[in-house]
């Protein structure tokens, strides 16, 4: 199930959990200048998807964006430019048998502001061993809407979501 809400618009901060147990998350769609999106493999899996990780409580979004985006693939603010990000919270349900923890069966799914942006640097700039854990290890640049076959089930929804919301947004900057 997908769903959307509102976000504090004041100051774009949100507490991690909220009341109907949905965790505070960011998502981050990657582009190059060609219009291609980095995919990513999850460390030590076989599943694939955009970088994308918790908002810490009070942080607000564009600066859990950029936290994710160094932990998970090694990038700094100025090797990037935010083309946009969606305009509401897009939700989806976690399926019990994919928590991983006692803390995690209180979560009962995420819910995420998804950013849009533009490697402004080289490939070589990503770096997915950055952290002592790092998310993913292995990258590809593969086609806008590859991602939408290759998800795991549940998160498809919000992916076709903002990748629809935030298409426009790519194919304005591609085709300058």
């Amino acid at each position: 199930m997908v769903r959307t809400d509102s976000r504090d618009k004041q100051n774009n901060t949100t507490s991690s959990i909220d009341s109907d147990g949905y965790r505070a998350c960011v998502g981050i769609i990657l582009s190059n200048k060609q219009g291609q999106v980095l995919w990513a493999k999850r460390a030590g899996h076989s599943d694939w998807q955009f970088p994308q990780g918790g908002i810490q409580q009070d942080e607000a979004t564009e600066t859990a964006m950029y936290r994710e985006l160094m932990e998970e693939v090694g990038l700094q603010s100025q090797q990037i430019a935010i083309l946009g990000c969606t305009s509401d919270w897009l939700h989806y349900d976690i399926p019990r048998r994919y928590r991983r923890s006692v803390r995690a069966q209180a979560i009962k799914g995420q819910k995420q502001i998804w950013y849009l942006l533009r490697l402004l640097g080289k490939d070589d700039d990503v770096c997915l061993d950055g952290t002592d854990c790092p998310e993913f290890d292995e990258w590809c640049w593969v086609k806008y809407w590859y991602p939408l076959q290759h998800i795991i089930t549940f998160k498809r929804q919000v992916y076709e979501r903002a990748m629809t919301e935030l298409e426009p947004l790519l194919t304005d900057h591609v085709a300058k």
